[in-house]
């Protein structure tokens, strides 16, 4: 699949293209749960559209219906690694955003473009970080859809330092018993376009060449119940990534206390004497703090990470080892209070 422009040709927008890991196509598996596809393809590159999270760091949070009304809709997505065998990628920063039930965006508006303002809120936008199943999980709200566009989901994905690995967008499955078709008769929930005018998969200028349906998700449940979605998306990632350490039989251990008042232990069990680096990113990815930088013995090591003006909130703090069988990284969330 080839990055696209994404173009609202009835407004005459023209999305801003960002740029992204070169893709890799490999292989026929459609993607339609948290496991494994057999060709572990790289999920393809996409726009952001117009509509990107302005301060995406300023929204850590799993509930992100913010008070936007709907039918209930639960998102986990999974990140794995192409690069470390297709194994679960581990403290990936994720970033999700999508349009509500009549198909507006929070953050952007009072424009021809989307006439409702909407500039000073900030609903349906989230971001977490991933846990060791590679798994990022959000409460919401279905989304809604809007002329050219069949109803989708943006993510952008980046590493745990904050360099950004893949930017794409999660498609429904469509059909007659479909959730798309029955949200959008939902008219007591608030959905009121019914599918009138919507613009299905195969004619979205976004989705239309996903041949295989490897941007499709798998949605299930009901109105009444709410629906459940689940993706799993492949990027490239580190070639020595998470879980590198503990196959080379090193060990990095959760911080303690933690959350942190004033300082934490961080655990690190080396195999050989090493050269170790351990630095703190704020959850923009950018780089706050080196609580560490030297030599460390073989066996196992506690390191003492002082809060140093570290602010209230999460943080990532990243181990980078080096010694005769090479670099490894490896990186773990912590709170500070």
């Amino acid at each position: 699949m080839e990055r696209k422009t994404f173009i609202k040709s009835s407004l005459g927008f023209l999305g801003a293209a960002v740029a992204a890991p070169a893709l890799l196509r490999a292989g026929t598996a459609k993607n339609i749960d948290g496991g494994t596809v057999d060709d572990c393809t790289v999920s393809p590159t996409e726009t952001e559209g117009p509509f990107p999270t302005i301060t995406p760091s300023n929204w850590v949070r799993t509930d992100i219906t913010d008070g936007r009304t709907g039918v209930a809709f639960t998102i986990d997505i999974y990140i794995k690694n192409k690069n470390a065998g297709c194994s679960a990628l581990e403290g990936a920063i994720v970033d999700i955003w999508h349009c509500d039930k009549d198909g507006n965006y929070s953050e952007y508006g009072g424009s021809g473009m989307q006439p409702t303002n909407y500039t000073s809120v900030h609903f349906l936008r989230g971001r977490q970080t991933t846990n060791s199943e590679g798994l990022v999980s959000f409460t919401s709200i279905f989304p809604g859809w809007y002329t050219s566009r069949a109803t989708h989901i943006h993510v952008h994905i980046y590493n745990s330092s904050g360099t950004s690995l893949l930017i794409t967008q999660i498609a429904f499955p469509e059909g007659t018993n479909s959730a798309v078709n029955q949200v959008n008769a939902a008219t007591s929930y608030g959905y009121t376009k019914g599918m009138n005018g919507y613009t299905y998969n195969a004619n979205d200028n976004v989705f239309s060449d996903d041949d295989e349906g490897i941007e499709i998700a798998s949605v299930e449940g009901s109105v009444s119940d709410g629906f459940a979605l689940t993706h799993t998306i492949y990027v490239n990632g580190p070639t020595l990534g998470v879980g590198s350490l503990e196959q080379q039989q090193y060990g990095l251990g959760q911080n303690y206390p933690n959350p942190l008042t004033d300082s934490t232990i961080i655990p690190l069990n080396l195999q050989y004497d090493s050269s170790v680096n351990i630095a703190v990113y704020d959850m923009a990815g950018r780089r706050v703090l080196t609580a560490f930088n030297g030599n460390l013995a073989a066996g196992e090591n506690n390191i003492t990470l002082n809060r140093s003006g570290l602010n209230s909130g999460y943080y990532l703090y990243k181990v980078t080892v080096e010694n005769q069988d090479g670099r490894f990284e490896e990186s773990k969330k912590m709170l500070v209070k």
